[in-house]
């Protein structure tokens, strides 16, 4: 992979889009709250990107599989710079405009999704099956860096030049996105790659030929809207190893996306630490991140993929919980490191899974399907781990979070994911050792 030019160019080209990425996500509500002065309008402006981008996953993988993915990529890109391009010259002209944020976060929220499931997509056409866990761990972690880096970099230009500017630097990397993504060729994959097996083979005949057939005489309106999700969720359910994986990271969902604001209160409110020490925890969570990213690919190639789900669940568990209960900051710090790690590498190996199983034709579709259906549980989850602590305390919170992730793990023994070694191959419990087929893959 490393002699793999296409690749270098676009790893490159998208990290430096990720530290961009990064910078907005500090510096558009920092903008928020000096043009309004309320935290309300901060939460409604998350709100407004949560929604839309769960909207966009409906339809997202549709649009991706029937278009050319380089070229939307590189539309996503230009419109995003565009947008975020003209905030300081509005701000300068005529003075905060609020209601430009929520507009710019909407149809930003609507490019990014339809970018980041091309981008999935379109790895398979840029490495080597046996690079793919590789490439993907490459790719994370330059994101983990990039989400480390990004929030010190916007705050430096926001007390510089401001957040409108800080926006318009973000604007500037999609810029180089796009240009990265023009020099990048993409192969298509082989007919018939990533669904090899029996069992395999019937998922897609279920999920693309009634699907897709259903989704060609629907025609216009709701029948076509309801295909544009169903054809992918329809390849989700009938796989024996993406449907428990689906129904597993979903309610792992559940209590991963709250356990930052629980991390955050424990710091904050239960220990009365500064906003310093809440920046390093996080700083010492994100090593974790690049650890994993560094370590997946050896650890899969090693262990198998179910080992190292199941074990990534099992460091979730431990994070989540001891974290909770603990006292000592250093402890909360690498605990946090130990959650961060489990999140990546399961991350990692579950991306690499779906692009291994999935056909290239639906990959667009099954994707959006998977990310609509396991990030919906998300903000509820949230929503009931941060009313909970605040009745019964953090601690008893993190407690009840981590059994529950126990009790994911326990079923996830029940399941053909225990024995899986690798994704192309483990189409079905009867053959759960058998490898991928060579032939270029892609992540998801």
């Amino acid at each position: 992979m490393g002699r793999n030019r296409d690749f270098t160019v676009f790893w490159l080209g998208q990290a430096l889009s990720v530290l961009g990425g990064s910078v907005s996500m500090l510096a558009l509500p920092l903008l928020v709250l000096d043009a309004t002065g309320s935290i309300v309008q901060m939460g409604l402006v998350t709100v407004v990107s949560g929604a839309t981008a769960i909207g966009t996953g409906v339809f997202a993988g549709y649009v991706v599989d029937r278009v050319d993915r380089r070229r939307l990529m590189i539309v996503c890109d230009l419109v995003r710079a565009v947008l975020l391009g003209a905030v300081p010259l509005v701000w300068w002209v005529a003075g905060p405009q609020i209601w430009l944020l929520y507009v710019l976060t909407a149809l930003a929220a609507v490019l990014k999704t339809l970018f980041d499931v091309a981008y999935v997509t379109a790895i398979p056409n840029l490495v080597r099956t046996q690079d793919l866990t590789a490439a993907n761990g490459r790719l994370m972690g330059t994101f983990a860096l990039g989400s480390l880096l990004g929030p010190v970099v916007a705050g430096f230009l926001t007390a510089g030049v401001g957040a409108d500017w800080a926006l318009a630097l973000d604007g500037a990397t999609f810029l180089v996105s796009a240009a990265s993504l023009g020099w990048v060729r993409f192969t298509a994959r082989p007919a018939g790659a990533g669904a090899d097996t029996a069992g395999d083979k019937a998922a897609d005949r279920a999920g693309d030929t009634a699907g897709d057939k259903a989704a060609d005489k629907a025609g216009a309106g709701a029948g076509v809207f309801r295909e544009m999700f169903v054809v992918g969720f329809r390849f989700l359910w009938s796989h024996p190893l993406l449907r428990p994986l689906t129904i597993q990271l979903t309610l792992l969902t559940f209590v991963t996306m709250g356990a930052t604001d629980l991390l955050i209160y424990r710091i904050q409110h239960d220990l009365g630490r500064d906003a310093a020490t809440l920046g390093y925890v996080i700083a010492v969570s994100g090593a974790g991140s690049v650890a994993a990213a560094l370590s997946a690919g050896r650890l899969r190639r090693i262990l198998g993929f179910g080992t190292c789900w199941l074990a990534s669940i099992a460091m979730i568990a431990v994070g989540v919980s001891v974290a909770g209960v603990s006292r000592s900051v250093p402890v909360i710090a690498v605990l946090a490191a130990v959650f961060m790690f489990g999140i990546t590498l399961g991350g990692i190996c579950t991306m690499t899974l779906r692009q291994e199983v999935t056909p290239d034709h639906l990959l667009g579709r099954v994707t959006s399907a998977f990310w609509t259906v396991h990030n919906a549980s998300g903000p509820v989850g949230a929503a009931v781990l941060t009313l909970l602590a605040a009745r019964h305390g953090v601690p008893a919170v993190s407690l009840a979070g981590g059994a529950l992730c126990l009790l994911i793990l326990g079923g996830g023994l029940l399941t053909p994911l225990r024995g899986s070694r690798a994704g192309a191959a483990a189409a079905g419990p009867a053959a759960p050792d058998q490898e991928p087929a060579a032939g270029p893959s892609a992540r998801a």
